[in-house]
């Protein structure tokens, strides 16, 4: 596929895009600043092919992750409905807090940053997925497996099986389908409780679900 990352130079946007890169994929890595994406890429490039670009250019690909920070998720989808038209939209952010006691869920009007998204994006199908997988573990190259499951929430189950296939590129992941969008603040609140859980082990856990066949199907 062609994966256009927006937030690209972020922690979790630029481990995604490493990864997508060493399974095959094209990817192009956006930022507010193109010359920052451009300097990412270059950091990127023993990945395969990673162009940095301006998150209005990220928009020309099959699949668009949205990995910024919840603070200006929504301007930025808004500034960029247009270009998103008809795109499948993959949100993989998650409102959270942080405070003395430790992070915390912020409340979403829309429900969850997903709900949001598809709010603005009246002409994109959105989907919710890659809340939980650690952006130490996606952007270190000495990680050749990351085992763990990878939630996947959305309206369209052959788009779903999409984004599935695209989360199993990432060796030792597994797509799950877990339910419709309206689902999804359950999922990114729960990544509060993850950090949490990483912090008092100091380690990068993910979630596994059990029970399920060896290879889930959408």
């Amino acid at each position: 596929m062609k994966v256009g990352i927006l937030g690209g130079t972020g922690p979790q946007g630029r481990g995604l895009g490493r990864r997508f890169a060493m399974a095959g994929h094209e990817v192009l890595l956006g930022s507010r600043d193109a010359a920052r994406a451009q300097e990412t890429a270059a950091g990127l490039a023993g990945a395969g092919r990673v162009t940095g670009v301006a998150n209005a250019d990220a928009t020309d690909a099959d699949v668009v992750v949205v990995a910024v920070p919840h603070e200006g998720h929504a301007d930025l989808l808004t500034s960029l409905a247009g270009a998103l038209e008809g795109k499948v939209v993959v949100d993989c952010v998650n409102p959270l807090g942080f405070d003395k006691q430790g992070p915390f869920p912020i409340e979403v009007a829309d429900g969850s940053a997903a709900q949001e998204a598809q709010r603005i994006l009246t002409g994109s199908t959105v989907v919710a997925a890659f809340h939980h997988v650690s952006a130490v573990l996606l952007d270190d190259p000495d990680v050749t497996d990351i085992p763990g499951d990878v939630l996947v929430l959305g309206e369209d189950r052959e788009v779903v099986g999409r984004v599935i296939e695209l989360a199993q590129s990432i060796p030792g992941a597994r797509g799950v389908y877990a339910g419709r969008l309206r689902l999804a603040r359950t999922v990114e609140a729960f990544t509060a409780n993850l950090i949490a859980v990483n912090r008092r082990y100091k380690t990068h856990a993910g979630i596994a679900v059990t029970g399920l066949p060896a290879q889930d199907e959408a």
